[in-house]
């Protein structure tokens, strides 16, 4: 490989003040400069050489063998802020020609360590510097050092830090993150640095990555046009997929823009990190346009429909999570389906549906409980119960713990709406589910934590730590109130306590999905957040409030925050699909999902309420407004899906290879609970009206038309082509500081809108 500079870099130029540039003021010396790299494509964009000059030098140009380049920076400081700077960085190609060739901007970063946290926002946590093994998907530990109640995170082979010694390199596409991103904190000089820039330029997505000397002693941040990873793509469980980026050949006339915004500030804690992320996650993007495309009511009522058609099971009483074409797609008491489905068709349901719930609860009582006193697993054909994953006999009797954790959590919120419904709670299904809280007791008793997975028979852990369990406290917390028993809520403050000092001070969470080992993952980091609110609601302690608060913020890295720019030609670029709301999975599963794997959103809400920090109810708002347009309905159809059928991918990267990008699955999965559950949690409009707040989470459109000191008139318009019966809930902001019973907008205030129909409600201020 040939490498030239064509210029001497100053190294503590981040300290001129003539320039101010990045990293003024800073523990750290920033080398930025720009580099001209080309690639043997036959050999995988093998690197082959590369020339490079630095930024700073308002001359700087790039004289390559074959080609000659102009280079201009334009800087500025962002408006309002002593704390980010605006690059832009245009290469003219202005003679010769560069085959095979990308263009990238580099950030060298002297001073550096490799105990800073290095954020990827979705793709990368503590720079995924955990123990890793390479096991072709769905991954399941095997290795006996590996299996056992006290392990550290392993994670699969994903794009990754190293741990030890050897290359330490993340290359990255601009999709693959939340927001293309990439920051990391400095706990010794507590400092933050956040680098965002767009999805990419007229050449398409940006590569983006991170890379570490052999020392350790220096960090080179990129941003790379086109993409272009070296040697590897990273596709499902494998980190060494052949490349199959295609480089750029440049000829004069050409011209490349890289645009990019760094901020730089103090930081006491890695929590502040997180804090300004949340902050600035959206200041690169235009808002996000609305899109109304289908009311709440009409979606439920095509997925109650759906329900009935596909997923129940006459023969036995129950509804399977899908087609049951295979055990996991047959019955899984939570995680993808299972006894949450249930509660929005027990909510919303005919009096059909209603009874097939019934019948539903009476299949799973009692045998659905392991000799552990968990839930089993799974089962298939209605009369086989299985303690785990199968397909590898090791694993044929391990519970995912979050699984139970979400029957005890969503069967009691049940139990309080029949009540509601004047429908019997049978003795059976109360102790059944008595028995698994005892389960939780039990085992957090003699473990202090509840693992990952644990054994269906014995109920000892298989695998260990995670936060896996992230939703258990919240479900106790429900068991304590409902059974009024005090054990449950002491061991929820316990493990919650855990949870927060072992992985939200650390900004990590982990285990929530089956299929991804101990991946940093969406699922397990939003159920933390229910569990801390759950347990400011039962004990008043606002400490969990705070916690929660935190962990919200934390998770706002998962939540898309921008629209992605589609191929025109994709399914979701033909059908206009827009991104802001959609989450991400995990670190291994690197698609995007409609909606929360699998909640409605409702502790956001409630943190909201409890605070009146308006960030939670917009981190909510972006959730639970874009989820109808992932349903394919016979009007608007979806990539051939049947109605009511949704997929659980919206892919912004090529984790499945390239051709996917836009592209979905004729699939069904939880993302239609997820969609129920936020039909019958979420209100359609949220009103405060002493504080003039207006909240329309429905795809509606609510406008303020009069606001008086004694009322607010709303303007209520449905512009989706299909009727809206839309759930109101309207309280004052001192109303809000009182916690929500469960099932609160059971029997609420609905207003009836016909396509394209509007109406002006009036709401008093007190």
């Amino acid at each position: 490989m040939n490498e030239r500079h064509l210029h001497s870099v100053d190294p503590t130029w981040s300290g001129r003040q003539d320039r101010k540039g990045i990293g003024s003021g800073t523990g750290f010396a920033c080398a930025p400069r720009v580099v001209v790299s080309q690639f043997d494509v036959a050999r995988h964009n093998l690197l082959i050489n590369r020339f490079w000059a630095p930024l700073d030098d308002p001359k700087a140009g790039l004289n390559l063998p074959d080609s000659e380049w102009v280079i201009r920076v334009d800087l500025k400081r962002v408006r309002n802020t002593d704390e980010a700077l605006d690059y832009d960085v245009t290469l003219n190609c202005i003679a010769g020609e560069a085959k095979s060739a990308g263009v990238s901007v580099e950030l060298d970063f002297s001073g550096w360590s490799a105990i800073n946290y290095v954020l990827l926002p979705a793709a990368v946590y503590a720079g995924n510097r955990f123990v890793a093994r390479k096991i072709p998907y769905s991954p399941k530990l095997y290795f006996v050092q590996d299996i056992g109640p006290e392990k550290p995170i392993i994670i699969t082979d994903v794009p990754r830090l190293s741990l030890g010694d050897g290359v330490s390199r993340i290359q990255e596409r601009s999709g693959s993150m939340n927001v293309p991103c990439v920051g990391f904190y400095d706990p010794k000089g507590k400092r933050g640095y956040l680098l965002f820039t767009k999805q990419g330029n007229e050449l398409g997505d940006y590569g983006i990555g991170i890379e570490e000397t052999r020392n350790r002693d220096r960090a080179i941040v990129s941003i790379t046009s086109p993409v272009v990873r070296e040697l590897h793509n990273y596709r499902i469980c494998d980190n060494e997929f052949p490349s199959q980026d295609r480089p750029r050949d440049f000829n004069a006339g050409d011209v490349v823009k890289i645009s990019f915004r760094l901020h730089t500030f103090a930081a006491r804690k890695l929590q502040g990190f997180f804090d300004r992320f949340s902050e600035v996650r959206k200041d690169l993007f235009p808002p996000a346009a609305p899109r109304p495309v289908l009311p709440f009511s009409a979606c439920m009522d095509l997925l109650e429909q759906k329900f009935a058609r596909d997923n129940f099971v006459p023969r036995h009483g129950y509804f399977s999570v899908g087609p049951r074409q295979n055990f996991l797609q047959d019955w899984q008491i939570g995680w993808t389906g299972g006894m949450i489905s249930t509660y929005p068709l027990l909510f919303a349901g005919g009096a059909k549906t209603r009874r097939n719930v019934i019948r539903n609860f009476d299949w799973l009582f009692p045998d659905g409980i392991a000799p552990s006193g968990f839930f089993w697993d799974c089962g298939a054909k209605g009369v086989e119960w299985i303690g785990g994953d199968i397909r590898k006999p090791h694993t044929g009797n391990w519970h995912l713990i979050r699984k139970s954790g979400d029957g005890v959590f969503f069967i009691i919120k049940q139990f309080l709406l029949m009540e509601k419904l004047g429908l019997p709670v049978k003795r059976a299904w109360r102790d059944g589910v008595q028995r698994v809280c005892d389960a939780f007791v039990k085992l957090w008793k003699q473990n202090r934590q509840f693992g990952q997975f644990v054994h269906s028979i014995t109920g000892e852990i298989c695998v260990g730590g995670s936060t896996s369990g992230a939703i258990v406290p919240a479900a106790l917390v429900l068991a304590s109130d409902y059974f009024r028993a005090k054990r449950y809520l002491a061991v929820a403050v316990a493990a919650a306590e855990k949870f927060y000092r072992e992985f939200t001070v650390n900004g990590l969470s982990c285990g929530g999905p089956g299929d991804a080992c101990q991946n940093p993952d969406s699922e397990s980091w939003y159920a933390l957040i229910e569990s801390y609110v759950a347990l400011f609601e039962a004990t008043g302690n606002r400490i969990w409030l705070r916690r929660a608060a935190e962990t919200s913020r934390q998770f706002s890295t998962w939540v898309v925050a921008y629209d992605y720019q589609f191929p025109p030609q994709s399914t979701f670029g033909k059908a206009g699909i827009r991104t802001t709301g959609a989450v991400y999975a995990n670190t291994q599963n690197k698609h995007a999902a409609p909606g929360l794997c699998t909640f409605s959103g409702l502790g956001l809400l409630k943190l909201f309420r409890a605070t009146g920090d308006r960030f939670h109810l917009d981190l909510l708002r972006d959730i639970a407004f874009g989820l109808p347009q992932y349903l394919p309905y016979p009007r608007r159809p979806l990539g051939g899906a049947k109605p009511g059928w949704m997929c659980e991918r919206v892919n912004l990267t090529d984790w499945e290879g390239p051709e996917r990008i836009g592209e979905t699955l004729q699939m069904t999965t939880w993302a239609e609970t997820a969609l129920m559950l936020t039909t019958i949690e979420i209100p359609g409009l949220y009103v405060q009206p002493d504080i003039s707040l207006v909240v329309a989470f429905d795809n509606i459109a609510a406008e303020i038309v009069s606001d008086s000191p004694k009322e607010i008139i709303l303007r209520l318009s449905n512009p989706t082509p299909m009727p809206a019966t839309v759930k109101i809930f309207s309280e004052t902001s001192r109303e809000a500081r009182k916690a929500l019973p469960e099932n609160y907008l059971f029997g609420c205030r609905l207003e009836k809108l016909k396509s394209g129909e509007a109406q002006c409600i009036t709401f008093p201020k007190s």
